[in-house]
């Protein structure tokens, strides 16, 4: 079972219906247990860190969130609270990845919208990606270059594009809004 976390600030329907493409079924929930039984858990989100984490804090899923043992896969705003911290609002995040998420330079059209390819690793969910494939970014805040970047992309600076530490991933972009190379980062995320 792949369970979504439904913490009011994701893209949670579009995900879901990219999964239901693929034939693959989920749940949406905050439930700690369903999440912590889930073979696979999808992090999504959009939206402000200092709301978003607020939320996961009234749902008590911050610690649940860092525990989690199976593949979880944070998407956008994931990524970003997967992070130490948020220049946005200046929050506090959940620390998985040891890197601080900033804001575009203000002399750059924000958000940065549109799309963009990747400079890519051989990470297994890589698998069948090319550098000119491109993905759907809608983001104003990135994550630094850091010792998990798997996958870079630029938008005035270098960007973690995708992020990787043990069972933790996360992308910048919208798979579930990136077509067919999205649906098969999507499905390299469900084979791992």
């Amino acid at each position: 079972m792949i369970a979504v976390i439904d913490y009011g600030a994701g893209n949670v329907r579009s995900v879901q219906n990219a999964l239901k493409r693929l034939g693959v079924e989920s749940v949406l929930t905050n439930d700690k247990s369903v999440i912590e039984s889930a073979e696979k858990v999808i992090f999504p989100g959009v939206g402000e860190a200092s709301f978003a984490m607020e939320q996961l804090r009234k749902l008590n899923l911050i610690e649940v969130i860092r525990q989690l043992k199976q593949p979880i896969l944070g998407i956008c705003l994931g990524q970003q609270l997967m992070c130490l911290e948020s220049e946005e609002g200046n929050t506090p995040c959940l620390g998985i990845f040891d890197v601080k998420v900033k804001a575009f330079p203000k002399t750059e059209r924000v958000p940065h919208m549109g799309w963009n390819n990747l400079s890519l690793s051989s990470a297994d969910i890589l698998a069948n990606i090319e550098s000119k494939d491109d993905f759907y970014f809608v983001h104003s805040y990135y994550c630094e270059i850091n010792e998990n970047t798997i996958a870079e992309s630029t938008y005035c600076v270098p960007f973690s594009a995708i992020m990787q530490k043990d069972n933790f991933y996360a992308m910048q972009f919208h798979p579930e809004k990136s077509g067919s190379v999205g649906a098969q980062l999507l499905q390299n995320f469900l084979t791992l």
